[in-house]
């Protein structure tokens, strides 16, 4: 079974030759300075909105060493309260088709935590297919296989389960994590229009707060984190697969790894000066083993 490449066409071009050329200026404006990403943290919206800032995180990428790459975004589209895992054999992207890893489904659905999506869910989401191009890209159609898993709505401690699973994987240096997330969702048109007065124009408030969220997960601890999203409520989108990126961070950690993270690229789709303005925000880091 195929999961077709339901945005193309809209998000992003559906002409493989005009992606390829989008997708390697990009690359090569950005700077090798964070690598070799064993996690990369990098946006989800639209190629003319995040293209670039995306290409940051990408850019740390080593691919004559990665032969696994493990996708995780949230659900924008169903309530879902577990992870969920595609039934899909291949990705279909106007590059080349991109192979899912039955091995590592079989694996995780042994744990019992994992749910399937069905293909409507699959082809709805938009979170994990905006990766796909860029890893096909970066892969460079080497040998190696993807496996896509849609992140629900989780608790801290579903967080923290699903980070110990996951742990033994990031471990593993022929394993690549793509963390797919925006960042701050400011509007009314988001329902959330937070605002410090004496903070300068709204955009700079917003890069601000973004900013602080920023920080606390360079510090890969989850508990600060988790702390910063009740206390702000900032509409970080993929703030689940972030959070159980850090708690598999925090597990190697106990287990004597070492490891930083450092973003590299910040952008927003819109500078708002205004209650009625709003803007996404997007941001680009990597995660190294040292």
């Amino acid at each position: 079974m195929y999961r077709e490449a339901s945005h193309a066409g809209s998000w992003y071009t559906q002409s493989g030759s005009e992606l390829n050329r989008q997708l390697g200026k990009w690359l090569d404006d950005a700077d090798l300075t964070y690598g070799p990403a064993r996690a990369i943290i990098a946006p989800h919206a639209g190629y003319r909105y995040c293209g670039a800032c995306g290409a940051w995180a990408y850019r740390q990428i080593s691919p004559a060493v990665v032969k696994r790459v493990f996708i995780l975004g949230p659900s924008h589209h169903v309530r879902l309260s577990r992870c969920a895992l595609s039934a899909a054999q291949y990705c279909r992207t106007p590059l080349y088709d991109l192979k899912v890893d039955q091995t590592i489904n079989s694996e995780l659905e042994a744990t019992g935590h994992f749910k399937w999506m069905d293909q409507k869910t699959d082809e709805d989401e938009h979170s994990i297919e905006m990766h796909l191009p860029y890893v096909a890209k970066v892969m460079e159609r080497d040998q190696f296989t993807i496996v896509p898993v849609m992140v629900g709505s989780i608790t801290n401690e579903w967080e923290e389960i699903y980070g110990k699973i996951f742990a033994p994987y990031l471990a593993d240096p022929q394993n690549l994590f793509v963390i797919s997330s925006d960042f701050c969702h400011w509007g009314q048109r988001f329902r959330y229009t937070y605002y410090e007065e004496g903070s300068g124009p709204i955009y700079k408030w917003i890069e601000t707060l973004d900013k602080m969220g920023m920080d606390l997960i360079e510090t890969l601890n989850a508990d600060s984190f988790s702390e910063y999203l009740r206390k702000y409520n900032n509409t970080i989108c993929g703030r689940h697969p972030i959070g159980v990126l850090m708690q598999s961070v925090e597990e190697l950690k106990r287990r004597g790894h070492r490891m930083s993270f450092k973003f590299l690229k910040y952008d927003q789709s819109n500078q708002c000066c205004d209650k009625k303005d709003s803007s996404v925000s997007y941001a680009s880091g990597s995660l190294i083993f040292e």
